[in-house]
């Protein structure tokens, strides 16, 4: 089954930011992409069906420990995966529960 892939405004506006920092980001989010579109519950699951996915950033050159963490949400019912957050693992360590809920009030 293949799920179709969306975002919503806040990740467009974090990757904007970020890519802007590490020009490879953008090839590197596409590659993570063709792969959800198969398998949409990647990386660690957060509860209430979001994904904390590790992401390495090529132009970074530190692998997934030290690259950039994608949160997900699937909607399995429609076939969706939401791109929801993305951050520097550098700037931030984790996402929080409070985060986690305001997020999910922005997935349509």
């Amino acid at each position: 089954m293949s799920y179709s892939i969306s975002s919503i405004p806040l990740f467009d506006k974090q990757a904007k930011r970020l890519a802007k920092k590490y020009p490879s980001l953008k090839k590197d989010l596409a590659g993570l992409i063709d792969k959800l579109t198969n398998e949409p519950k990647q990386g660690t699951a957060l509860g209430n069906s979001f994904y904390k996915i590790r992401l390495a950033i090529s132009s970074k050159e530190k692998g997934k420990s030290g690259g950039a963490r994608v949160v997900t949400y699937v909607k399995v019912a429609n076939n969706i995966v939401y791109l929801t957050s993305i951050f520097d693992k550098s700037d931030k360590s984790t996402i929080t529960d409070k985060e986690l809920e305001q997020i999910f009030k922005l997935i349509p």
